[in-house]
This record gives structure tokens, C-alpha cells and sequence, in this order.
């Protein structure tokens, strides 16, 4: 297939925390697996929140299935990260590793700038955003976060041609896309710890001298960012929504179930928006069993093999005999280095880095 015949295919990733990134390690590894398609081959990665940082990997040349192998705790002998460290002795925690931030504790708002327009005119702002502007300053340093990327990418940004990480402007509420044209410059890891920036948890991250938080305070998913760019089609995985959802008993529970309606009406409204532009689009969310097991917690790492395992069971039940499955498998069939994991120990696995780089490559040519 031709460059120019190949459909253009956006990957959009959502938040979700340290669970919800987990869903989407499993939910890519049964896609990639399942259908033989490449996410990283996706002309456009989105991430927001914990989608940002799974989209960085992904990004970078990390395959799905290399990600869920080490979440398992497999001893990958001979492999090497980025800095040329033991990719066994890389965190497996998947940023689950808090501690304080250096800067130490401030009184008052995270943002006092966004607490007072908020304050004066709260129609111009979300509710999140509104709530995110007087929370407290976080105390939770993002570094472990930082870390995890510099492991998986020795460059500035990620060798994939279009990756942008979705962060929230901590002054003015705004939502920016690090990496687009036009957006503050950024190193990776700094773009993606800011997307992640839970406000009153995390430690707000400087970029150009203004603060940047969590994407995720102004959509969970930011699907419509790709509405003006040139795609056939958008595959969104949503973490953040369900619409399998069960009957909340607890107050935690009723919360956490208004949160996803919350999630999935705004995902709904952004699909609307990409249909009416003429762009297909093909959203995966979580079902019942993966609620079940990621639980209200979705910080926790207690979990995290056991979703991305019940993710890759329900993901791959979806895929099979329906139409989403029909429709992934239409697409150009990726590198098998990249797709599936490949047989033998690690020290004998082939150089899936070299066949990322000949996906740039084609990428940055089309």
C-alpha cells in the first residue's frame, strides 16, 4: 500500500492515573496483538494524563507487549534503556514511586491568577478548572515521572514525527498540546510529568516560565484536538469512561461513577465533533470486569498487573467478531518486531528500536 493510499490514523490516549495507564498497556497490547497494527505507526499520538505517558513510550519505540513483560517483573537480560542502564533495574511502578517535592510547602491556592478570574467570571472556566485553581499548591514531585521517560528516550522529544502531550496552563486554564506547532517548547520529560500534574497532588511543572498542569483538568480524553488534522480515522481509548459501568453502592463509588458519566459525556460530545468533520472515529473503554479490578484507587500500583491482564482478556473479547475488530484489521499490518513479542529470552528478542526507526522514517516521509 502507498503512502498516499494509507489511511491517516490518529491515537488518542486518556487519563486515568496509574490504573488507567495500565488498562491502556493492556488495551494496546490486545490491539496490537489481535489486529496486527502498530500504534505507534498512528500519524498522530495524543495523550493526556497517564495517556500522555503511555503515548511517550509508545512514542519513543516502546512496544506494547515489551511493557507489559516488564510490569510482570520479567528479568529482560541483555536489554539496555535509553541511558544504557539494565532495562530490569528500570521502575516497574509506572510513576506509583511518590515523594516530596524539594521546593517545600505554600500556603493559598495552586494558582492564585486562575483562582481570581475564576472568581470573577467562573462561566469562562470549567468546573475542574475553577476547583483545580484553589486547590493547594501540590507537595508530590513529578521527577519519578520525569525518570520513566528518560529511560525510554534519549532525545529532546520523541523521534515520532507527531506526538503532543495534553497539559492544562496553570495562569489562564487553557488547554495547550506540547509538541505541536506553535506550543511552548518543551523537553519529553517535562511535557508529559506536566500533563500528569494532578493539581493539589503534583507539583506543578514549569515550562517557559509558566506553570502547566494535568491535561486532564480540561478533558480526560481531548479527542477534538485532532479535529482539524488531516485523519480518516481516530482510534480513542478512554480509561476515564465506561459504558459498563455497575450500580454505585458506596460514596466513593457513587463518586467515581459520576466522574466516568462526566468522562464519557464529554468523549461523546468530542466524537460528534470529529464525525461532523468527516474523520471516523472508534472509541475503547473499559467494561465492568476492568472497573472491578482497577477499584476506586486509581493511583495505586497494587493492581496494576493484574489490570493491564484483565485488560488485554476484556479488550481482545471485544475485538474478536465485532466490528471495531474488523475495522483495526483493515489497517497496514506493522513490523512483527513491534506488534508481538517475539519467542526465546529476552537476550535473543530482535532490535525492535531499528524497526521503530524505519517507522519514523516512513512516518516523517508521508
Amino acid at each position: 500500500m502507498s503512502r498516499d493510499e494509507r489511511p491517516r490514523v490518529g491515537l488518542v490516549l486518556g487519563a486515568g492515573g496509574v490504573l488507567g495507564g495500565a488498562w491502556l498497556t493492556g488495551a494496546l497490547h490486545a490491539i496490537a496483538s489481535e489486529t496486527g497494527w502498530d500504534p505507534g505507526r498512528a500519524d498522530h499520538i495524543v495523550g493526556t494524563s497517564a495517556g500522555s505517558m503511555i503515548g511517550a513510550l509508545v512514542a519513543c519505540g516502546v512496544p506494547p507487549w515489551f511493557m507489559v513483560a516488564h510490569s510482570a517483573g520479567e528479568e529482560l537480560d541483555g536489554l539496555s534503556d535509553a541511558r544504557g542502564g539494565a532495562a530490569s533495574e528500570a521502575d516497574r511502578s509506572a510513576g506509583a514511586t511518590f515523594r516530596l517535592d524539594r521546593s517545600g510547602f505554600a500556603l493559598g491556592p495552586g494558582s492564585w491568577r486562575l483562582a481570581a478570574a475564576s472568581l470573577a467570571r467562573p462561566y469562562r472556566y470549567s468546573p475542574a478548572a475553577v476547583i483545580s485553581g484553589w486547590l493547594p499548591r501540590g507537595l508530590v514531585s513529578t521527577e519519578p515521572l520525569k525518570d520513566i521517560v528518560r529511560g525510554a528516550c534519549a532525545e529532546h522529544w520523541a523521534p515520532h514525527p507527531n506526538y503532543w502531550a495534553m497539559a492544562v496552563d496553570y495562569t489562564t486554564g487553557r488547554r495547550v498540546a506540547l509538541g505541536r506547532a506553535g506550543s511552548p517548547p518543551a523537553q519529553l520529560p517535562d511535557a508529559v510529568a506536566a500533563s500528569c500534574a494532578i493539581p493539589g497532588f503534583y507539583r506543578a511543572v514549569e515550562i517557559e516560565g509558566r506553570p502547566y498542569v494535568d491535561g486532564g483538568v480540561y478533558s480526560t480524553s481531548n479527542l477534538d484536538v485532532l479535529r482539524d488534522e488531516p485523519a480518516d480515522l481516530v482510534l480513542a481509548l478512554n480509561p476515564m469512561s465506561s459504558l459498563h459501568a455497575g450500580s454505585p453502592r458506596t460514596a466513593g463509588q457513587r463518586l467515581a461513577f459520576r466522574m466516568r458519566q462526566a468522562a464519557g459525556r464529554r468523549l461523546g460530545s468530542e466524537a460528534k465533533r470529529l464525525r461532523a468533520a468527516g474523520i471516523e472515529v472508534v472509541l475503547i473503554q473499559p467494561t465492568v470486569q476492568d472497573l472491578d479490578v482497577m477499584g476506586g484507587n486509581l493511583m495505586s500500583s497494587r493492581r496494576r498487573h493484574e489490570v493491564i491482564e484483565t485488560a488485554v482478556r476484556t479488550v481482545t473479547e471485544h475485538l474478536r467478531g465485532s466490528a471495531t475488530g474488523a475495522r483495526l484489521a483493515e489497517l497496514p499490518a506493522g513490523d512483527p518486531r513491534l506488534v508481538r513479542r517475539p519467542a526465546g529470552p529476552p537476550s535473543t528478542w530482535p532490535d525492535f528500536q531499528a524497526a521503530a526507526r524505519d517507522r519514523w522514517a516512513d512516518l516523517q516521509a508521508a
